[in-house]
């Protein structure tokens, strides 16, 4: 088993920035990818970012690239989503999510940290 905390979500200002942290717990050690995810009210949930634990090559989804850094801390097992440039239609409740092979869907989910972003 995994566990995922996240954490630094909070309210801000369009144009502003905000870091969101993942804590992993547990086997984190068989973990190869880290995503993250957000789900705005009335939306289906979202790709927004991803890491390879290992390797760390990083993905985003169009409506972010440019603007949110991923990254990780092996050391600390922590995943770093860094949001810059945020914008209102950024504001959603965001979700870490582990997957422990390739080809494998997320098994495991965060319990999720608001971001609101105030025009």
């Amino acid at each position: 088993q995994v566990q995922l905390v996240e954490s630094g979500g909070g309210l801000v200002q369009a144009g502003g920035s905000l870091r969101l942290s993942c804590a992993a717990s547990g086997r984190s050690f068989s973990i190869y990818r880290v995503g993250w995810f957000r789900q705005a009210p009335g939306k289906e949930r979202e790709f927004v970012a991803a890491v390879i634990w290992s390797g760390g090559s990083t993905y985003y989804a169009d409506s972010v690239k440019g603007r949110f850094t991923i990254s990780r801390d092996n050391a600390k097992n922590t995943v770093y989503l860094q949001m810059n440039s945020l914008k209102v239609e950024d504001t959603a409740v965001y979700y870490c999510a582990a997957t422990i092979a390739p080809a494998r869907g997320y098994d495991y989910w965060g319990q999720g940290t608001q971001v609101t972003v105030s025009s």
